[in-house]
């Protein structure tokens, strides 16, 4: 049976893993935010560590910047920022500027994820493609950035998507298939295949960091935007670097790199204000989102 818009993956999202055999960014620690869905307050939490950052470093916006933002100058304050920095689009940006039938959000939700949320995501992309026409921004731009980029940090190579090592919006490193030990074992072999130290991903919408023998690993930072942890209402960046960060959540040693997690505390009161205001109580984001904004998911941080 064909998919329905939201949980359809188009084939123009697929590519193989030689994308990854030429790194385009060279730098010691690498920034990495996928999920800021719009949080002008997390954006600035993000630039404002990036900033802090000595030595030579990078930042890599990896899909869904945008998506709460469906208000004109809203979305051109997110779209201007990170037209700053190096992005790779989510399926959020590629459905926004350049639809593909059927494919509703673009999400390619799987069958674990309610009919709800699928209808919900669906509603929000239409009023976000409103909001990105009225803004004015360049829509070719956003329409013409890369689906993955490969970096190199202290010599070794970074693979960094939005979904998985396939598609722009797989879910083959999510926390729930990185959770199995078939999703655990196909993970090690897309990063073998692939010829990276280390995979970083966003999509699903949480967060998960799974090392594998020989020191590589596969780290989702869930979300930028948004709370990754039942009560603890911060986004998680992804920071790859020769040099351990001083206040991570939670990290790895893969080789001679740092891979951690990052808490981005930003004005939490602000963005619960301003998302309402962006989308009152009965509107689709509202909906499928404001628990998790106040609350978190209904996922715990390991001790």
């Amino acid at each position: 049976m064909e998919a329905s818009p939201g949980r359809s993956c188009p084939l123009s999202y697929r590519y193989g893993a030689e994308v990854f055999a030429a790194p385009a960014i060279g730098a010691d620690t690498l920034w990495i935010a996928g999920g800021l869905y719009g949080n002008r307050y997390a954006l600035q939490a993000l630039l404002e560590a990036h900033d802090a950052e000595h030595g030579d470093k990078a930042l890599i916006f990896n899909g869904d910047f945008h998506w709460f933002d469906a208000e004109a100058r809203e979305y051109e304050l997110i779209d201007e920022a990170v037209a700053g920095y190096h992005a790779i689009r989510g399926n959020v940006e590629t459905e926004i500027a350049d639809p593909a039938e059927g494919a509703g959000c673009g999400c390619a939700y799987p069958e674990w994820v309610g009919d709800a949320t699928v209808e919900h995501s669906n509603a929000i992309i239409e009023r976000l493609r409103a909001a990105a026409r009225a803004s004015g921004r360049d829509l070719a731009w956003l329409a013409g950035l890369p689906m993955t980029i490969a970096a190199e940090v202290g010599g070794e190579r970074i693979g960094v998507v939005h979904g998985d090592a396939e598609s722009l919006a797989g879910w083959k490193f999510s926390q729930e298939v990185l959770a199995t030990a078939a999703g655990l074992a196909e993970a090690e072999r897309a990063v073998l295949r692939a010829g990276v130290r280390i995979f970083a991903s966003s999509h699903t919408c949480l967060p998960a960091l799974k090392r594998f023998p020989g020191g590589h690993a596969v780290i989702n930072n869930g979300a930028a935007g948004m709370p990754n942890f039942r009560e603890e209402r911060y986004g998680i960046a992804t920071r790859i670097s020769v040099r351990a960060h001083a206040d991570a959540l939670y990290g790895a040693r893969c080789g001679s790199l740092h891979v951690d997690a990052v808490a981005l505390r930003y004005d939490v009161a602000a963005w619960e204000k301003r998302f309402l205001e962006l989308w009152p109580a009965g509107s689709d984001a509202h909906r499928s989102y404001y628990e998790r904004i106040v609350s978190g998911p209904a996922f715990e941080r390991a001790a």
